[in-house]
């Protein structure tokens, strides 16, 4: 598979939850369809639809015989924040990604996530 189809992929997944971040209800494919820019195959936005939702970035229900698709991520960042946390899933170094990922951050960024782990840890902002 060639580098140009993976983002043509990932570039086809985030119009697809833009379209649903807009809706304002879960949509079926061929909902999804109309309402996207560039004209595409029923097919190929069915299965968009259907990867998005065993990656856990879509929630479904029954719409007859079919399926409408919903959000289960609010917007981009926590979009981001889920695929983080599916790679650090991945491995068994945790902290050897951790490392890493922190050894990279900007001066700015290294600011903000030591306040949000302050936030974190204050009593009262457990889960």
């Amino acid at each position: 598979m060639t580098e140009d189809i993976r983002r043509q992929a990932g570039e086809l997944e985030a119009a697809v939850l833009v379209v649903l971040w807009a809706a304002d209800r879960p949509l079926t494919p061929p909902e999804v369809q109309a309402a996207l820019t560039e004209p595409l195959a029923r097919t190929t936005v069915a299965t968009t639809l259907a990867r998005l939702h065993a990656k856990g970035t879509l929630d479904r229900v029954r719409a007859g015989r079919a399926y409408a698709y919903s959000p289960a991520v609010e917007d981009r960042a926590a979009l981001a924040a889920q695929r983080m946390h599916t790679e650090l899933d991945k491995g068994d170094d945790r902290q050897g990604v951790l490392a890493r990922f922190v050894s990279r951050l900007s001066s700015a960024d290294e600011v903000v996530l030591r306040e949000l782990l302050e936030q974190a840890a204050e009593p009262g902002n457990l889960p």
